[in-house]
């Protein structure tokens, strides 16, 4: 049984699991290229703090450091999506996304923005749009310092 605020979830095998506390009802998606060729889709994830989550089967974690700046971490076993993790030190790291799907309850959350909204393929659209922050990839670029003009297309 999970506390209030808590949610747990895990890999497609079961190897990997979480609990997360103090989970926020909000979701963002990322429409950036390498969101989209690591999911096969876009990125729709919810951001919580490192500390406040709680890995089970971690010697089935492996990580990748796909940019000078950020990781991605999967279950070795299954290959399921486990998180993706700003590592250079800036106002953006210390948290974690992790993908909405990973999650045993994963209703409830509501998304408030859309990012990279000018690399989304136009096969599919997300409801509720006008109602979220959206942005472009330059928008991005220039909000996050951190991205280089040649990474996160």
């Amino acid at each position: 049984m999970t506390a209030p605020g808590e949610k747990t979830g895990g890999c497609h095998c079961g190897a990997v699991r979480f609990t997360a506390r103090d989970v926020p009802d909000t979701a963002s998606i990322c429409h950036c290229k390498m969101c989209r060729r690591w999911t096969g889709s876009a990125l729709v994830g919810v951001s919580l703090p490192e500390g406040n989550v709680t890995w089970e089967g971690e010697a089935h974690i492996k990580t990748l450091q796909s940019t000078r700046w950020a990781e991605r971490a999967w279950c070795q076993r299954c290959g399921s999506h486990l998180w993706f993790r700003v590592t250079l030190a800036s106002a953006f790291s210390g948290e974690v996304e992790i993908p909405l799907g990973l999650f045993d309850e994963p209703d409830g959350f509501v998304v408030t923005s859309e990012i990279y909204i000018d690399k989304k393929p136009d096969a599919y659209a997300f409801d509720g749009a006008d109602t979220r922050t959206q942005m472009t990839r330059a928008e991005c670029v220039a909000k996050f310092s951190v991205l280089g003009e040649d990474e996160a297309e």
